[in-house]
């Protein structure tokens, strides 16, 4: 493979050229750092250590489930994301005239009229039903396990176990229990493997294998970016992820608050919002971090472009764009006069056009402005971007002085929300609510 990361724009506007140097110089204590957190097993996204096991375990479950026509996920954030991603990328027939299947719902909120329209018109017969919670606790999935598991024995009575798979923590948490009480197919979530950080293991793959995707392709392209980390940490200085997140540093420095993820790779679009939460939730801490924010091209030309041209000038830009071209149609001769400069070319070119003129005009209006070029946009020129990601993620937390594998703010809503519905356990974040909604409201209607 062979994918480029032009830097000639990355240091524009009020970042100096050298604003990076400060942090580059902390390598030595940046690599020593990743040394000791892979050989504690504490990065296991980073050197992959699940491989092996994962295919083991893959093989014999994915002849079980090809006889379904539809998969039914039920997760949230990193439980989904990554599964929609590949979706959207390498298997966008579901959202084409005339496909014949297989079908991937993904019920990743609490929304009950899209959840009841699915188990209303899914034959339960047909549908596999993947759970996917790291710590087997999450509320919202399991609400709808639960729910998913009555639809499932009301019309397969004791069968309903032959639909339902879980990815979940080897030994813990309540899914776990479940899939040893009745036997259910289950999948492990290697320990140290956070959800957002969880795509390329058997939270996203599960779905990828079962759409047909190369999810192997994936992990190899992974590998690919992982490997020179993994077997050498010294050689940290070198890596394309570390001088990324010396210019993230740098931006944060320079009192840059938000940072585009400009995906001009159509069929990857849902990819931005993959990497909006493994950055946020990665790094918004301490009253740190740079706000991610997608973006698709072209469509976002046309919409939130003027802000980040002609807005506040706090923005840094991540735009993704592949070498790859694929077969589609041209334009003929009979074209009117106007637009006859068309003629002969294939439609991807004005893909290509509108990519350079967007890079340009951000440039020009002084957006530091970092050009992902992937060879081609297959799978594993996927895996090996999102290793690329979550790696400078990583770094860019160590940089900042903070974890970038917790998330300890959002924990504070799930306690509250628990408590709201009667669980027991949680008597400060009672005390919490009841505070909050003996407050005076102040209300004006329209």
């Amino acid at each position: 493979m062979s994918h480029c990361i032009e830097w000639s724009r990355a240091y524009a506007h009020r970042l100096p050229k050298n604003a990076g140097e400060p942090f580059f110089s902390r390598r030595k204590e940046i690599s020593e750092r990743l040394a000791r957190e892979l050989a504690a097993g504490k990065l296991p996204f980073l050197d992959m250590p699940y491989r092996e096991k994962l295919r083991e375990d893959m093989l014999p479950l994915l002849p079980r489930i090809k006889p379904f026509r539809h998969m039914l996920l039920l997760g949230i954030g990193g439980s989904a994301l990554g599964a929609r991603a590949f979706q959207r990328a390498f298997a966008p027939g579901q959202d084409e005239p005339d496909h014949a299947g297989p079908w991937l719902w993904i019920a990743d909120n609490v929304c009950p009229g899209s959840f009841e329209a699915l188990l209303g018109k899914l034959r339960p017969a047909d549908t596999v039903v993947v759970c996917v919670s790291k710590s087997g606790g999450t509320i919202e999935t399991l609400a709808q396990y639960f729910l998913a598991k009555e639809w499932l024995l009301a019309a397969r009575g004791e069968r309903w176990r032959e639909h339902m798979v879980v990815v979940t923590d080897r030994t813990k948490g309540y899914l776990r229990e479940e899939s040893l009480r009745h036997g259910l197919l289950s999948l492990e979530v290697p320990n140290f493997l956070g959800g957002r950080y969880s795509a390329l293991s058997a939270v996203g793959l599960l779905p990828a294998a079962f759409l047909g995707i190369d999810w192997e392709a994936l992990l190899d392209g992974a590998r690919d970016v992982a490997l020179p980390l993994a077997r050498n940490p010294a050689s940290l200085g070198l890596h394309p992820s570390f001088a990324l997140a010396c210019w993230a540093k740098a931006l944060e420095e320079h009192h840059y608050s938000q940072l585009i993820f400009f995906c001009y790779i159509p069929s990857w679009a849902a990819y931005g919002l993959w990497f909006a939460q493994l950055w946020a939730e990665s790094l918004g801490k301490g009253g740190k971090g740079i706000m991610p924010v997608p973006a698709v091209g072209v469509t976002d030309q046309h919409s939130v472009n003027q802000m980040f041209l002609d807005g506040r000038r706090d923005k840094g830009c991540l735009f993704l764009t592949s070498r790859s071209r694929p077969r589609c149609r041209g334009f003929g001769e009979n074209l009117p006069e106007q637009w006859s400069w068309l003629a002969g070319k294939p439609f991807s070119d004005l893909l290509e056009a509108e990519a350079l003129g967007t890079r340009m005009a951000l440039a020009a209006s002084g957006v530091p402005l970092v050009h992902l070029d992937m060879e081609d946009d297959g799978p594993r020129d996927a895996g090996a971007l999102m290793m690329l990601l979550e790696a400078a993620t990583v770094f860019t937390g160590w940089l900042m002085d903070i974890n970038p594998l917790d998330q300890p703010a959002v924990e504070l809503g799930k306690r509250l929300a628990n408590a709201r519905l009667g669980a027991k356990s949680y008597p400060e974040e009672e005390a919490g609510l009841a505070a909050f909604l003996a407050e005076p409201r102040r209300e004006q209607m329209f």
